[in-house]
């Protein structure tokens, strides 16, 4: 995704090491790696912080209340203290949010509509995410809307998905939905081998996912939302405020299926024919959800 934020960098006429330098540091997943990273980000005199998920955001906010802040991707910037309202962020931090309790909503509709016959959900967590508790608590209401009964699995380590993909079989889980979270993204091929093992049907939040081979996702473009994030760093260069600037949040969301993948769980009301490319088509939710969390690490621009 930082990719997607230097190519949007270079089409507003940025070019590294002529002028503009990116320095970045990766957080890996590693929530307690966060404060010393966003530390040295400081200590470098960076003009321009660039985070992506609630933790990195909160953690770069403690960090300085001077340097800006864009939040590539986070989770409930009021609520998490991070700005004061969408319209109007104050402070130094402002960028993209994007949807988080009725976008989990949607997507256990959508897992239950790609897998008809499903009636028990494993919902993969990861306890060091704050914004998890709550969408646990407002996935288990939706499930509870649909018929569905919710099984928690906790997983902060690699390890720790091994064991809890077991833990889904030893329980009898139907299907497995995977939270957004950076050491789950880190390691997507292998829970997409994992579930491949277990033969669970699974949703994730990001095509990155169903690219490795999972069943299905639903969520917003993350490119997208990164070439936003180089425009939020463009118009601060230039003089803007971020107390100023409003939050976004996007309105176009992916459905991505992986057509073979579906057949091979005998899932064949998508497409009867195999088909190693996913299928993908977009729709819309409404701005007044809630933001969702995906946070990665720290990147800055100085």
């Amino acid at each position: 995704m930082w990719e997607a934020f230097r190519q949007g960098l270079h089409e507003l006429g940025y070019v590294e090491g002529r002028n503009v330098v990116i320095d970045v540091r990766a957080a890996e997943g590693q929530y307690d790696r966060l404060s010393a990273l966003a530390a040295k980000l400081v200590e470098l005199k960076s003009d321009v912080i660039v985070v992506d998920g609630t933790t990195a955001a909160v953690t770069a906010k403690n960090a300085t209340k001077t340097i800006p802040i864009v939040m590539a991707v986070a989770a409930n910037p009021v609520e998490s203290g991070l700005v004061s309202s969408l319209a109007h962020p104050g402070g130094n931090s402002t960028g993209n949010s994007f949807l988080s309790a009725d976008l989990a909503g949607k997507r256990l509709s959508l897992l239950k509509e790609a897998v008809p016959k499903v009636r028990r959900v494993a919902i993969l967590s990861n306890p060091g995410a704050p914004a998890h508790a709550v969408i646990l608590r407002e996935s288990s209401d939706r499930a509870q809307a649909l018929g569905l009964s919710i099984q928690h699995l906790a997983a902060s380590t690699v390890s720790g998905l091994d064991d809890a993909f077991a833990a889904a079989r030893i329980q009898h889980s139907d299907a497995v939905f995977v939270l957004d979270d950076p050491m789950f993204g880190s390691n997507a091929a292998r829970i997409v081998a994992l579930a491949t093992q277990s033969r669970l049907p699974a949703m994730y939040g990001f095509r990155q996912y169903v690219d490795a081979g999972g069943l299905i996702s639903y969520g917003p473009n993350l490119s997208d939302l990164f070439k936003t994030a180089a425009t939020y760093v463009d118009k601060i260069l230039k003089g803007a405020e971020p107390a100023e600037l409003p939050i976004e949040q996007p309105t176009n969301f992916e459905l991505v299926v992986n057509l073979k993948t579906a057949k091979a769980l005998g899932i064949g009301h998508y497409n009867s024919r195999v088909d190693p490319a996913p299928r993908q088509r977009s729709t819309q939710m409404s701005r007044d959800a809630q933001p969702c969390d995906e946070p990665l690490g720290v990147l800055a621009v100085r």
